[in-house]
């Protein structure tokens, strides 16, 4: 079983109670805007976790040369693409539901929204999730990231974690 934690839109703020949310996770995954890379760094080196993530539309070369647009990889037994901006079922945005049709993923990762959602989507058959926002701009008004498992094929135990008031 693989324990992660999902994290999104800190721009350039890292709470320090997310790590104690992330204490019993082996992967942490970031959907794009750190802010700067000292985020990333960080977080992997506080955590001791691997760090997946992909950048942001807020992120500069220090970001995008060390994480991609888009990734997409196998966790167990669950193909995950994760993208920044992505949209939500059923209104993806264009590159995004191409990209979703072409890779056919299990699960889709998102940020950029600062809303937290986690929608199955029946038509294409994947779990869509959003942690919202963990940094402190934005309109969002509480800090959050989610927490789940993947066990094999199956994602389970989904908790959603408020950090308090931006």
């Amino acid at each position: 079983m693989t324990r992660v934690g999902l994290i999104s839109d800190t721009h350039g703020f890292l709470d320090e109670n997310a790590f104690k949310h992330f204490e019993n996770c082996n992967e942490i995954w970031h959907a794009g805007d750190f802010g700067n890379i000292a985020i990333a760094t960080d977080l992997a080196a506080r955590s001791g976790l691997t760090l997946r993530g992909v950048y942001g539309n807020i992120d500069g070369n220090d970001i995008r040369t060390v994480y991609p647009e888009q990734l997409i990889f196998m966790c167990e037994e669950v193909k995950v693409m994760m993208r920044h901006i992505g949209g939500s079922p059923p209104r993806y945005n264009p590159e995004t539901k191409k990209q979703l049709l072409l890779h056919q993923p299990q699960l889709f990762i998102s940020g950029h929204s600062h809303i937290l959602k986690v929608i199955y989507d029946d038509k294409i058959k994947c779990l869509h999730m959003n942690p919202g926002a963990a940094g402190k701009q934005g309109w969002h008004k509480i800090k959050t990231i989610i927490r789940f498992a993947i066990d094999g094929p199956d994602i389970k135990n989904c908790e959603v974690i408020e950090l308090g008031n931006k």
